[in-house]
């Protein structure tokens, strides 16, 4: 059977592309990834006062796909184009609130802590994402060789952002807390950066861990799935719910790394709440914890019911 094709629309964060290319890999496309950029002052205009016209963006694409998955404001008004365009002929998917009225899109896929509703809303709990649990045990290896204690903490780090602004004090303060709990208890640490951390961050994780520490120090997709694999725990920041929901697909604890906001945000607030209730996380303190949950794979639970709908389009 011919693979469905897929465009994928995106700013090019690595949080949205997680999302897009998760789902797009899941409904099993062939697809392209296309970073969206507008044109002039209406990259500064919120979607829902933007014209539906082909003059806001500035990409051109000929109608060569079946399904338009797309994150992130500024591909909201490109996607609502080519569903107007080629109506029933394309399937279009948003994930996250858009913004705008639900009705402009086939289906929304959106995590629970942005609360919206509809009948063409499906629900998450937490992000969908890329990782796939044959990636794990494939890249299993790929540290293994380094490992030399019987028990493994991995450290997820992100970065900076307008909610998070990691200052030295408190980076230290985690860094403390995983040699206290974890290192002086003879684990090993995998510390894992993001594409949004800091050189200096890694410079300070290598001054602070000692040799026997594994240290990666540049993005590095396999490390990161065999990092999941191996650890006995899992710490992760709270600046990212992509990368705690990547990580809540392994059953294993996870503790996440808060730090203090500097701008109040409240669907971080929810998305907590939420993985509390359902045993997934717990706030990293000076006391550690085995236990477990249930492995979460929203990303297979929301392809599963997309591909029931395919039949409803004409993808001639």
């Amino acid at each position: 059977m011919t693979k469905l094709k897929g465009i994928l629309l995106t700013e090019g964060m690595h949080g949205m592309i997680s999302q897009v290319e998760g789902l797009a890999k899941a409904l099993d496309l062939e697809f392209i990834h296309e970073k969206i950029e507008l044109n002039k002052f209406w990259k500064l205009i919120p979607p829902s006062l933007t014209p539906i016209k082909k003059f806001v963006f500035l990409f051109y694409l000929d109608k060569d796909f079946n399904i338009v998955i797309y994150c992130g404001r500024k591909s909201v008004i490109p996607s609502i184009y080519l569903k107007q365009k080629y109506k029933n002929k394309i399937m279009n998917i948003h994930i996250q609130d858009p913004k705008v009225s639900l009705n402009n899109f086939d289906y929304i896929v959106a995590p629970e802590h942005d609360q919206i509703n509809g009948k063409n809303v499906l629900t998450t709990k937490g992000a969908i994402h890329y990782l796939r649990n044959d990636e794990l045990n494939e890249n299993q290896s790929y540290l293994k060789p380094k490992i030399t204690k019987e028990k493994v903490v991995s450290l997820i780090v992100g970065g900076p952002n307008k909610y998070y602004d990691y200052n030295s004090k408190e980076l230290e303060e985690i860094f403390l807390k995983i040699k206290e709990n974890f290192i002086n208890k003879d684990y090993q640490l995998i510390f894992i950066p993001s594409m949004r951390t800091p050189q200096e961050i890694i410079d300070k994780a290598k001054n602070y861990f000692d040799e026997n520490q594994i240290i990666i120090t540049n993005v590095d997709k396999k490390a990161y799935l065999s990092s999941l694999k191996l650890a006995d725990h899992i710490v992760v920041t709270c600046d990212s719910t992509s990368m705690i929901s990547e990580a809540a697909m392994t059953g294993k604890p996870i503790y996440v790394a808060q730090m203090t906001s500097i701008k109040k945000n409240y669907r971080f607030k929810k998305f907590f709440e939420l993985f509390k209730s359902l045993n997934i996380i717990k706030d990293f303190e000076n006391s550690i914890e085995t236990w477990n949950y249930e492995k979460l794979n929203e990303t297979d639970r929301v392809s599963k019911y997309i591909k029931e709908q395919l039949t409803n389009y004409d993808f001639s």
